[in-house]
């Protein structure tokens, strides 16, 4: 896309006087025309994908600081990309160990708390058509969010890519039925609240706090339906990519579903469609067939190898596949511009990583982490001696991503502090 405007002598004109006109019925995708010249010229969007069942360290740690490392195996596929990422080592949430902290990954010490996603889609999310948008793929019988309110509520993820699909690119007729739902129930919010209302005066004080918690949560959703009635009246974004005729849903086609997922997030960013995004890589008994070969375990059992090289091996087969998608989605964002003139990857921080430090110890510590986009100044392995008394946090890269983002943070759940100082 042509970052100059091509009508530089035309007046400023909005979005919605823009849909009077006779192009009001098409699908477009955003236009310079609607670019406020104010807009964010930096860093704007934020990606995370994290795994169920980490990264085997060895694999995915540099053998070298600083730049010109080897690239570790794990990681072989973004050598491409190697000057558009940072690696992490050193760093965790000091959280407990165990399979039931792994949610410390976006939450912080505190597992199942207000996730750093959210955090972000609540200041920065809310004027796009999904404040965020929760991603899985490899699940199995047992969700694993990743993604928590500040309520410490975890939010379903999509695990099936033509879902994402029809939420991206919907038809004329999906959005007036959806137009009816929503009206309908914003109607019946109004009279339920109503009600609500009339009790406060012969409640307790008790009541009267958990009524006011009560009405709080109806606001949230009438912003929420409010936010998805206007953008029904909004150009929708088109595409000509086409899904396959098949759903790859069970966990040992996660590889071909995460292909899918990363290509439909480029597209939700490039639309604009949201700002938010996060992908959920689960792991259970899923056994793997890569590279014309069976691996000898499931994905879960291989986490937990005991040293075993071929067990470990096998693991690293599979983590391997998991970056070649990721590779190929850094890819997309550095070849898809937005409209001011940047590349999807300078303005979009992505942050892989885990909760999940040695899944064979059930470890909770040294969480292999990764930073790509964003603007910042990348190519190097920075490694964090978690023995110095003062040493970092991964709450304080965290700190440092949503000021990037143009947020006015100062803390993340157990940090108090940022990189900036050796990330900038």
């Amino acid at each position: 896309m042509n970052p100059r405007n091509p009508f530089p002598h035309a007046p400023s004109i909005g979005r919605r006087q823009f849909l009077r006109g006779a192009l009001a019925a098409l699908a477009l995708p955003p236009l310079e025309t609607w670019s406020a010249a104010s807009a964010p010229t930096g860093a704007r969007n934020f990606v995370a994908v994290g795994t169920f069942l980490g990264w085997h360290q060895n694999a995915f740690f540099p053998k070298q600081t600083g730049a010109g490392y080897a690239m570790p195996e794990t990681l072989s596929p973004l050598e491409p990309h190697r000057d558009a990422f940072t690696v992490f080592s050193g760093l965790d949430h000091r959280a407990a160990n165990g399979h039931a902290a792994w949610s410390n990954y976006l939450s912080g010490v505190t597992p199942n708390s207000y996730s750093l996603d959210q955090r972000i889609a609540d200041e920065l999310g809310q004027n796009s058509r999904f404040p965020s948008i929760e991603l899985t793929a490899g699940s199995g019988e047992l969700p694993h969010p990743m993604s928590f309110t500040r309520r410490g509520v975890g939010l379903p993820m999509i695990q099936r890519p033509s879902v994402l699909y029809r939420r991206l690119f919907v038809s004329k007729s999906d959005m007036a039925r959806t137009d009816y739902l929503l009206r309908s129930g914003r109607s019946g919010l109004d009279l339920l609240k109503d009600d609500a209302k009339r009790l406060q005066a012969a409640v307790s004080n008790r009541d009267k706090d958990r009524l006011e918690e009560y009405f709080e949560s109806f606001r949230a959703v009438e912003k929420r339906m409010e936010r998805q009635l206007n953008a029904l009246h909004e150009p929708l974004p088109e595409t000509e990519y086409q899904l396959p005729t098949y759903d790859p849903i069970t966990p040992n086609l996660q590889i071909e579903a995460e292909t899918i997922l990363y290509h439909l997030m480029a597209l939700a960013l490039e639309t604009e469609s949201t700002r938010v995004l996060t992908l959920q890589l689960d792991g259970l008994g899923q056994v793997f067939s890569l590279d014309g070969r069976t691996l000898g375990a499931g994905y879960h059992g291989l986490s937990h190898h005991g040293n075993d090289p071929r067990m470990i091996r096998d693991l690293v087969t599979i983590e391997t596949a998991h970056i070649h998608c990721f590779a190929g989605f850094l890819q997309a964002l550095k070849e898809k511009k937005s409209v001011r003139g940047k590349t999807l990857l300078e303005e979009t921080v992505v942050l892989l990583g885990t909760g999940t430090g040695d899944a064979s110890r059930h470890s909770n510590a040294n969480l292999p982490t990764l930073v790509a986009g964003g603007g910042f100044q990348h190519g190097r392995h920075i490694a964090i001696d978690p023995k110095q008394p003062d040493a970092p946090l991964l709450g304080d890269l965290y700190v440092t991503v949503m000021q990037r983002l143009g947020m006015e943070v100062d803390k993340f759940s157990n940090a108090s502090r940022n990189l900036n100082q050796i990330f900038s």
